[in-house]
């Protein structure tokens, strides 16, 4: 068993139940999914960019990606109908556990001048979307077989109710968060 997801069952659950003054240990929220996307802007050449991106979004989530395309013709933004826009990995269970516990102890430390994620990714429903600008941050990504450096973004999808206890959540997860300071 992944070592996050078994501190999750053995400790966090317990906690955020007495924390939350919740009876009953099923009540607890919990991380449901991550869904990992990042989109193309380039036409020519994008053959040679989807296969590769198919090859690191596979090493890294360790699950095949699939492909996003355009539902509806807008011709403002130069977008046909079936248009590929960009790859999409939805990660549950154990998958997920690894790729949350690999991006918290490994990829966001990697970071330049890191002060932490920012609070304001929040939606409103309890899920909480991460951007990143640059995949090679990630330790399986190799830096010389990446054709260009494009950004990612991140949903973390929770049973929570309401941002506050989602973010509580994540925080006891390990997810690092901007320490706000209050202005005197």
């Amino acid at each position: 068993m992944n070592r996050l997801k078994q501190k999750y069952q053995n400790e966090i659950v317990p906690n955020l139940a007495k924390e939350l003054s919740l009876d009953n240990l099923l009540a607890v929220p919990y991380l449901d999914k991550v869904v990992v996307s990042t989109a193309f802007k380039e036409v020519q050449h994008q053959d040679q960019a989807i296969d590769s991106a198919k090859k690191w979004l596979s090493a890294m989530t360790g699950q095949n990606p699939k492909v996003t395309t355009a539902k509806k013709s807008i011709a403002s933004f130069n977008v046909r109908q079936g248009d590929v826009l960009g790859l999409q990995v939805t990660l549950r269970r154990d998958r997920m556990w690894e790729f949350v516990d690999k991006l918290i102890s490994i990829a966001l430390p990697r970071l330049r001048d890191f002060q932490g994620i920012s609070p304001k990714g929040f939606d409103g429903h309890g899920n909480y979307t991460l951007g990143l600008t640059e995949q090679i941050i990630f330790p399986e990504v190799d830096y010389d077989t990446i054709g260009k450096i494009r950004g990612l973004q991140i949903t973390f999808a929770t049973t929570a109710s309401d941002d506050k206890i989602s973010r509580r959540l994540l925080e006891s997860i390990g997810m690092p968060f901007e320490k706000t300071e209050s202005r005197k």
